[in-house]
């Protein structure tokens, strides 16, 4: 049974065979018109209504309630798992922070740097950390064999090929071709500061130093999902320490990376019924993509249904009233909920496929898995606000979005070239003056928070240091934008959604009629309980094709 929206908030189809015959040329009263329009207005009915009809079950209605159940139980699912994932990731990153960084504190308000050359060489501390890492670690850290070799923790400094720099006399002579020397150290070999330098000529030429990148890859398992019944997974860390001084200003920043790889591990034993747990998550991911399957399938017919109807409905008006059906009322049969449920659908099935294939440890690609399933849900859900729809009281914010739709878009395209015009005045203005202005994409983030009174004060007082002319056009500058947009801009796209609202309030009241097709509909007084919608039209009514209505 198809599922429909109510009369001025959604459409839906009716399954009718084609007919190959001829519109009759009677009166617009005649029994064709009345069968075509109690056709209409059962294409629009909602399943509820379609029920009492023609006593046949929602099906559609009732699979779209049961993937809001199913979608959801697996987004949880599969949230906390990928909770625990990011939080081990996240952890061993703080750790190899403080192992591989000397003196490094969970830096919040600042990141971590060196200044002077024997701070540089504290290179020979992650050295020493590394090859005695066994004895310090409270993790389950181990170094990385291949072909039963340990592999090997590399040093690369990139440089300028040549460079003569003198600042005191104003002279440079530099070769901007760029060199790279590396040199590896195994975690067998225990090498001391002295040692290193000797045994390996490893020098740093500051003046021409670009940067200093340390790698090395450690092992680890992720023992957390056993409480939650799930098997765990083995880690490899590939970790990129980097000594960053592009900049030459005598701050070298440093930071840590970490590219994390995960797979079953090759041997393991749990005593339990996990195996069989997981085999059960298999299986449900496998009915929700049989469900959502059989959803797009069954939407995907209905909006082909929807518009097939709208041509002949076309056809239909142009032959009986010589009129041309216009683009609103056509649309009216493109139900926007089922192409919504095509989109989630289609993302659930996909995010599904993925979630699979992590679980069974061929794909590792969290954030895409993510990224689709969570949007699926959030579609499935915004979903449910059509079903409130049926009630006219809830229904009215639906109408109000739609209604106003066009507007807001027209009014956000000019809204947006004005906001545009102060992001690029900003980042060239204030950029070199404050760290909000910056980059671009910091100077949009902040003038959007500025919209919504976010830190305004802070922002305000960040320029008074600054000279005076700067000082006085970023006040000029900020004065200008909060003003036009918080008691400007936002008031008027206010203005407009509210008097959208209350132009839909005052339609519903005095019950107006809003288009053609609805006029035409609504003189089909057979009630749904009246028995008239339970045998379909005749074929010799039915013919709407441009060779029966004009052959």
């Amino acid at each position: 049974m198809e599922e429909s929206e109510p009369l001025l908030a959604g459409r839906s189809e009716e399954r009718r065979p084609k007919s190959h015959c001829r519109w009759s040329t009677n009166s617009p009263g005649s029994k064709e018109v009345e069968d075509f329009r109690r056709r209409l207005k059962y294409f629009f009915m909602n399943p509820c209504e379609k029920y009492r009809a023609r006593g046949q079950k929602p099906w559609k209605l009732m699979l779209q309630i049961l993937k809001i159940i199913i979608i959801t139980v697996q987004l949880v699912s599969f949230g906390l798992s990928n909770e625990m994932m990011v939080t081990f990731k996240e952890e061993n990153l703080m750790t190899f922070r403080h192992l591989f960084l000397q003196g490094y504190k969970d830096h919040w308000q600042g990141s971590y740097a060196l200044y002077t050359k024997t701070d540089v060489y504290h290179i020979y501390y992650i050295i020493n950390r590394y090859t005695n890492l066994q004895n310090l670690t409270v993790g389950n850290l181990a170094y990385e064999r291949v072909d039963g070799k340990y592999t090997p923790l590399t040093i690369c400094q990139v440089f300028y090929r040549n460079s003569s720099i003198d600042p005191g006399t104003d002279t440079f002579d530099i070769d901007p071709h760029i060199d790279q020397e590396c040199m590896s150290i195994y975690p067998a070999k225990s090498l001391h500061n002295g040692s290193l330098a000797a045994h390996k000529n490893f020098s740093l030429d500051f003046k021409r130093l670009l940067s200093v990148n340390v790698f090395l890859t450690l092992k680890t398992i992720n023992l957390q999902t056993v409480r939650h019944h799930e098997l765990p997974d083995c880690y490899d860390f590939h970790i990129k320490i980097v000594f960053d001084n592009r900049a030459h200003s005598g701050k070298i920043n440093t930071y840590v990376q970490s590219h994390v790889r995960f797979y079953e591990c090759r041997d393991w034993n749990m005593e339990g019924s996990y195996g069989k747990i997981n085999y059960l998550y298999l299986s449900f991911d496998s009915a929700v993509i049989l469900a959502c399957f059989t959803s797009l399938i069954l939407c995907m017919r209905s909006v082909i249904s929807g518009v097939q109807l709208q041509f002949e409905f076309n056809i239909f008006f142009h032959a009986y009233y010589n009129k041309i059906v216009t683009w609103s009322d056509r649309m009216e049969f493109v139900n926007g909920w089922y192409i919504l449920i095509i989109v989630s659908d289609t993302l659930t099935i996909v995010g599904s496929v993925l979630k699979i294939g992590i679980q069974t440890k061929f794909l590792n690609n969290y954030d895409v898995c993510s990224i689709l399933l969570g949007t699926a849900t959030m579609l499935v859900w915004i979903g449910v606000i059509r079903y409130l729809g049926y009630f006219k009281k809830y229904n009215i914010l639906i109408l109000t979005l739609r209604a106003a739709f066009p507007n807001v878009i027209r009014f956000c395209c000019c809204a947006v070239m004005i906001y545009l015009g102060y992001c690029f005045c900003g980042w060239i203005v204030l950029g070199p003056y404050h760290d909000k202005f910056r980059t671009l994409d910091k100077v949009t983030e902040c003038l959007f928070c500025l919209i919504n009174g976010d830190d305004v004060y802070a922002t305000f007082t960040k320029m008074k240091d600054k000279s005076f002319i700067v000082w006085l056009f970023s006040q000029l500058y900020l004065y200008s934008f909060t003003s036009l947009f918080i008691y400007m801009v936002l008031s008027l796209f206010i203005a407009l959604i509210t008097d959208t609202y209350e132009t839909i309030k005052h339609c519903q009241k005095d019950k107006e009629q809003v288009s053609e097709l609805y006029a035409f509909i609504a003189e089909c007084r057979d009630q749904p309980e009246s028995g008239r919608y339970q045998t379909d039209v005749e074929p010799s009514a039915c013919c709407v094709s441009p060779c029966c209505c004009f052959g």
